[in-house]
């Protein structure tokens, strides 16, 4: 007997906040997704000094083919004297770039960096309103 796997297209939805501009990814990054990914962070990251923040969270699978993008964009950050981070509280995706010698490649963080979330990173979130 064979299991079934319902696919989860890939789709993103991009803002910009603090002059950063947010990613977020949903669905699966694999071979037959990773070509269209690719075009659209080469998009991202064709201006000089980009700042790319990429919110992996809702991502449910990401192949080689899938961090083969993620380097060729954080290589086009890089050569552009950008910055490139990746956002990503799951502890397999942390395993894999550990895994694939990747882990100091990539600035990543397990929360979205105050910034991008539209507040000055210098500021403190209020806990309520008068």
């Amino acid at each position: 007997m064979t299991e079934s796997h319902t696919r989860t297209p890939l789709r993103s939805v991009t803002r910009t906040a603090a002059g950063a501009t947010l990613v977020t990814l949903h669905g699966e990054i694999d071979l037959l997704t990773a070509r269209q990914l690719s075009a659209r962070l080469d998009e991202l990251t064709s201006g000089s000094r980009p700042d790319l923040v990429i919110d992996l969270r809702p991502v449910d699978f990401i192949d080689c083919a899938g961090l083969g993008v993620l380097c060729r964009a954080r290589n086009r950050v890089m050569h552009r004297d950008g910055r490139l981070r990746l956002v990503s509280d799951s502890a397999s995706f942390r395993q894999v770039l550990r895994a694939t010698g990747l882990s100091d490649v990539f600035e990543l963080h397990r929360h979205l960096p105050e910034s991008v979330n539209g507040l000055p990173s210098s500021e403190p979130v209020p806990a309520h309103r008068d």
